[in-house]
């Protein structure tokens, strides 16, 4: 009897196809219209009927894992500990990481030594783009962090759960929701647990029904993975080059640095777990987090990686990792740092100390807001270009290697809330054993 191949082994697979045969089709027919069509008819519908089917269940996945995780804890106490360790994790953890990135853009220089007539020419082709248009529009109409807050307490539950995907919505989108389901679970770890039985078991139920759902999903995973990234690398192909690549071969090790070194002592010395057996059980994650570049579409996977393979406590994870799929983002906030400091030496604006400690205070605060969705980032990157007096259209310059960024620094977004859930969880058992 053939044994069956694991599903991380078959989306590596898909993986791989899609970006062979982009490759492929991109050096022989770039261009062509046969291929546009295979994109825009086959490519394109597969790959959005797999991110669909994850993205329908994200909303009821949220609210009832927050739910279910609070309302469990009975104990208040703890609810207030674990979000204090969430949020320092999360500040400490992202100021590093983008430290580490504004350090390597700074050594490395990858935007300095443009001619003027290459910078005109760049500059030119990218202010007619209208992807930049919106991307620009959408920062100018950005929130102040005091509306962002109020935003937080939702006003209407049920318009944030409409939009949460539409950039242009107005709302507090997924950070209401979850505040939102905090509060319920909240309130049902206050209420007699007998009167509230009934309710616990519909939330408990609809949670199962959606983890199976994402079991079928995930069956689909290779299909819609290969589909992926056959789009993008059929259009793109080998179109990383010059300062690109330096762009891209920065942000690249700065996530690397932060991902193996950063967790990697975090694990060993704070967690006394072994760095390279946690990452190997992380391989289906980092897999389908690298291929969807969606800390939100993994979130399903993450959650059953953490409970069935790293055998951490259910409640601790499900709080934490659907908390951190919008809060916890480093590697977003590493790329936002880098993305501003590489263009603003492409303009040959010298930045301060003070403006780039400006930097690293906003790549903080924008990577605790950055949506959990495929280019979601860059309209915060738009908004800290502004303040900084850096040229918003620049913004032009590196979509077209975003994708393959995008991809990468959501495996660091989604293995840090794993590393945080780890830690939160080692602590909390800590704390156990010393009170017994």
């Amino acid at each position: 009897m053939k044994k069956k191949l694991p599903l991380h082994i078959k989306i590596f697979i898909g993986l791989f196809a899609g970006l062979a045969l982009g490759l492929l089709a991109n050096i022989f027919f770039g261009g062509a219209p046969e291929i546009k069509w295979i994109v825009t008819n086959v490519a394109y519908p597969v790959g959005q009927t797999f991110l669909r089917l994850i993205f329908m269940i994200i909303i009821p996945l949220i609210f009832t894992a927050i739910v279910l995780g609070v309302a469990d804890f009975r104990d208040l106490k703890k609810i207030g500990r674990v979000g204090g360790k969430i949020l320092f994790f999360t500040v400490i953890i992202t100021a590093v990481s983008v430290i580490i990135g504004i350090t390597i853009v700074n050594l490395v220089q990858p935007g300095s030594g443009i001619s003027e007539e290459n910078r005109l020419a760049l500059t030119q082709t990218i202010t007619n783009n209208q992807n930049v248009s919106t991307i620009i529009s959408s920062a100018e109409e950005s929130k102040g962090i005091v509306q962002i807050l109020v935003d937080i307490i939702p006003r209407n539950p049920f318009a944030d759960i409409v939009f949460y995907l539409d950039p242009n919505y107005r709302g507090g989108g997924l950070l209401s929701i979850m505040f939102l389901a905090l509060v319920f679970g909240i309130g049902m770890a206050l209420t007699d647990s007998s009167k509230i039985e009934p309710l616990t078991k519909v939330f408990q139920g609809v949670y199962e029904v959606v983890m199976k759902i994402i079991d079928f999903a995930m069956k689909f995973a290779p299909y819609g993975v290969a589909a992926l990234v056959f789009s993008s690398a059929s259009q793109l192909g080998f179109q990383i080059i010059g300062i690109l690549l330096k762009y891209v071969l920065v942000v690249i090790a700065a996530l690397a640095i932060h991902f193996l070194v950063t967790y990697g002592l975090i694990l060993k010395y704070a967690i006394k777990r072994n760095p390279k057996e946690f990452f190997t059980n992380l391989s289906e994650v980092i897999i389908t987090a690298f291929s969807t570049s969606s800390s939100n579409a993994t979130l399903p996977t993450a959650i059953r990686v953490s409970i069935d393979k790293l055998k951490l406590d259910k409640d601790i994870t499900n709080f934490v990792l659907t908390v951190g799929s919008t809060a916890n983002q480093n590697g977003t906030a590493l790329y936002e740092g880098i993305t501003v400091i590489f263009l603003a030496q492409f303009y040959g604006i010298d930045l301060s100390i003070a403006q780039q400690l400006v930097v690293i205070f906003l790549s903080i605060l924008a990577g605790v807001g950055t949506a959990g969705v495929p280019g979601g980032s860059l309209p915060l990157v738009v908004m800290v270009l502004h303040t900084v007096g850096v040229p918003a259209e620049g913004i032009g310059i590196i979509l077209g290697v975003d994708r393959i960024l995008d991809m990468s620094r959501t495996v660091v977004n989604v293995s840090g809330d794993i590393v945080l859930a780890s830690w939160v969880d080692a602590s909390e058992q800590k704390a156990i054993l010393q009170n017994t």
